[in-house]
């Protein structure tokens, strides 16, 4: 096997360069999510070409992101979430409406087909359940309360992605779409009630009888975590959503903070794979074709994003402060646009300058809107020692 293909080589050039840029970002004030997709762009195949296999290294790093999902699940409690998500239904739903009808606008008038502005403006209505979880601290209680808020009102979204993706996966066959759609509406309230009794009557009493052995708990919590998001692609889910029910029908278990805890280092090393194969998967020289409606769409968005939230949240009676907040949190575009624009392209549902339009777009709102809360709000990784929070 060729040296540039050996996946230690590849580990090797990623996190010594993510090191050397994240100390480099440091200097500079920035986040070090920005130093790892800017490493992706530079050592990617339409760069450097250091490494010229991403599809390998975006199947790792999508691994990452269902340690996210899981451990967002593990904090939860179910009736709480329940209670969160009844009351942001609306405000999902009504957000996403105005955010697909500006998207849409937008990219009507740089030209672009009826179908692929609607593509685009669809991707547009999702907001990163990686930027929205990694910059909330996780300690003040008025931090706890907007965290719940951000993951009911990010699920909701998720779950108007997974039916967008189904939608686009079976495009060209009408009764294969409503066959998927019919299976996963069916199929995920069946995983829910078998894998909560699962834990009930197996994982909870292996738990109870195992707990002093550190490592079993460990490969228990990892297998399960898999195993329910491997039967979620069964029936036509996600990855992610099966990791999240997987959490979240251990969230009630003593044990749960023990798992979240000793699984975030394990999380953080994927995550690193995930935001390199972003840079790495996109391709600089369709810069010129697109640059500008990118720039437009990411800028108008970061501005109606954060404005649209805060209105909706303050009409539940949220306060104003917290309704802004939350609002720059939720402001940028989605891990999830990107594997839209992945796939429509591949389903040649969208021609590739719509494609790297929204890869464009949500890199460029990831850097903002990153560099924006970091500037203005309590983050793990805040510019200011004021604002650094846990």
């Amino acid at each position: 096997m060729p040296e540039h293909d050996s996946i230690i080589y590849v580990i090797f050039l990623i996190f010594s360069g993510a090191a050397v840029l994240a100390t480099l970002a440091l200097f500079a004030r920035q986040a070090l999510l920005v130093a790892y997709i800017l490493l992706g762009i530079i050592l990617g195949p339409h760069a450097l070409g250091a490494v010229d296999n991403p599809a390998l290294i975006h199947e790792i790093s999508h691994i990452g992101i269902i340690f996210l999902l899981f451990l967002m699940g593990l904090d939860l409690n179910p009736g709480r979430l329940y209670q969160m998500m009844g009351k942001t239904v609306l405000i999902t739903l009504l957000s996403s409406l105005i955010f697909a009808s500006v998207g849409f606008l937008i990219c009507w008038s740089f030209g672009f087909s009826v179908l692929e502005s609607l593509l685009i403006g669809a991707a547009t209505t999702f907001s990163s359940t990686i930027l929205g979880l990694k910059l909330l601290p996780a300690t003040a209680l008025h931090h706890q309360r907007m965290g719940e808020v951000l993951i009911s009102i990010l699920l909701l979204q998720d779950l108007l992605a997974i039916l967008l993706l189904v939608l686009i996966s079976s495009s060209g066959d009408r009764d294969n779409q409503l066959m998927n759609i019919g299976k996963l509406m069916l199929g995920l309230p069946l995983l829910i009630v078998l894998a909560y009794w699962f834990v009930q009557w197996v994982i909870l009493k292996l738990f109870s009888r195992f707990d002093l052995i550190r490592e079993y708990v460990f490969l228990v919590a990892i297998g399960w975590c898999l195993g329910v998001a491997q039967a979620a692609t069964m029936l036509g889910a996600s990855h992610e959503i099966g990791a999240f029910i997987a959490g979240i029908t251990l969230a009630a278990s003593p044990i749960s903070l023990y798992i979240a805890e000793n699984l975030r280092p394990l999380r953080d090393f994927f995550l690193v794979l995930f935001f390199f194969a972003m840079g790495a998967g996109f391709d600089v020289s369709m810069l010129d074709q697109t640059l500008f409606p990118a720039l437009t769409l990411a800028l108008v968005m970061l501005i109606v994003k954060p404005g649209t939230f805060s209105i909706l949240l303050g009409k539940t009676g949220e306060s104003a402060t917290f309704s802004r907040e939350t609002g720059w949190r939720l402001g940028q575009l989605s891990e999830f646009a990107l594997l839209l624009a992945i796939l429509a392209s591949q389903q040649g549902v969208i021609g590739s300058r719509a494609s790297y339009v929204i890869q464009l777009a949500t890199l460029v709102s990831f850097i903002l809107s990153t560099y924006y809360v970091m500037l203005r709000y309590p983050t793990p990784i805040a510019i200011s020692d004021k604002l650094r929070r846990d």
